[in-house]
């Protein structure tokens, strides 16, 4: 039997019972010998915007004797869907700071992403608050990157040049900065974001007696909001955070990416939000919610440098 290659390539993978609720909350399926996707870089592989390339896809084949795949299986297997993990780091700059001193660690930062195993990296002021709780904390910039890996995120990490763009120029002018990562799945060819795209970054923290129950309870709402936004959304990302060190207490991250402003404006106008399928559900589940839109920048110069 074909599947249908997102449920393959989910079944296939190693799942918390949270996650294996989220992705099949009502049909339990047994498969013993799933095919597999390889991530491994190809010559292939076609390049994503900015220069990094896509992760290859190895297409889901049939057993021997299966019936030839119809036409609409041959289109989904072209969906087939791959990992990245997300990393979202929101800066709070102190009042008063110089604006040359913002802008050279806005540019400090985008450099950053000609660093090995970064696919993409955005690093912008926020366009607006979306929540209560983004205000209160009132974070001012953010930067947003993508990796195939956890371990290419840890070298990333501690990479001179990150470490020391952090320390000459994050450091001296932030007054408080949080991050969450998380793994998403997109389909084939969608890791990158066009320059000039409305992205809209949802954290949520939840209630201190949560348990994963609750959290899988989180985590479908944002399964079914794709369908809700239709394709108002372009790419619609969420994860449980795997890095609760500087998270401060928020465990499930989503970005959702639109077009541009006016496409994420009309969504706003419809009344329809990342957590309006099951609201009433999810709200009594939630200690604080961030939510903060910003704008993918253009790309860097060809010539600039760390």
């Amino acid at each position: 039997m074909l599947l249908c290659p997102k449920t393959a390539s989910r079944l296939h993978r190693s799942f918390s019972p949270l996650k294996a609720t989220l992705i099949c909350p009502t049909f339990r399926l047994t498969v013993t010998s799933p095919s597999t996707i390889s991530l491994s870089p190809c010559a292939s592989a076609r390049p994503l915007r900015g220069g990094a390339a896509a992760l290859p896809i190895r297409a889901f084949s049939a057993a021997a004797g299966d019936p030839p795949p119809s036409a609409a299986a041959a289109a989904a297997a072209e969906m087939a869907a791959i990992t990245a993990v997300e990393h979202v780091v929101l800066f709070k700059v102190r009042d008063g700071t110089d604006t040359a001193k913002i802008s050279a660690m806005i540019s400090n930062l985008r450099s950053l992403v000609s660093l090995d195993g970064v696919l993409l990296l955005s690093a912008a002021h926020v366009l607006r608050h979306r929540s209560s709780a983004a205000s209160s904390f009132g974070f001012t910039h953010l930067l947003h990157s993508r990796y195939r890996t956890k371990e290419e995120l840890a070298a990333y990490s501690a990479h001179p040049a990150h470490i020391s763009v952090v320390r000459e120029f994050v450091l001296p002018i932030c007054e408080d900065i949080m991050a969450v990562d998380w793994i998403a799945e997109f389909e084939s060819d969608s890791v990158a974001l066009p320059p000039g795209s409305a992205a809209r970054v949802t954290l949520m923290k939840l209630i201190e007696s949560a348990g994963e129950a609750e959290k899988g309870v989180v985590l479908e709402s944002l399964h079914g909001a794709k369908r809700l936004l239709g394709g108002a959304v372009e790419q619609l990302s969420y994860g449980e955070n795997f890095s609760p060190a500087r998270a401060k207490g928020f465990s499930v991250g989503s970005i959702a990416v639109f077009p541009g402003v006016e496409e994420l404006d009309e969504v706003d106008e419809k009344g329809v939000d990342l957590m309006e399928a099951q609201k009433e559900k999810v709200r009594p589940l939630l200690e604080s919610l961030i939510v903060l839109d910003f704008l993918v920048p253009p790309p860097l110069p060809a010539t600039s440098g760390l």
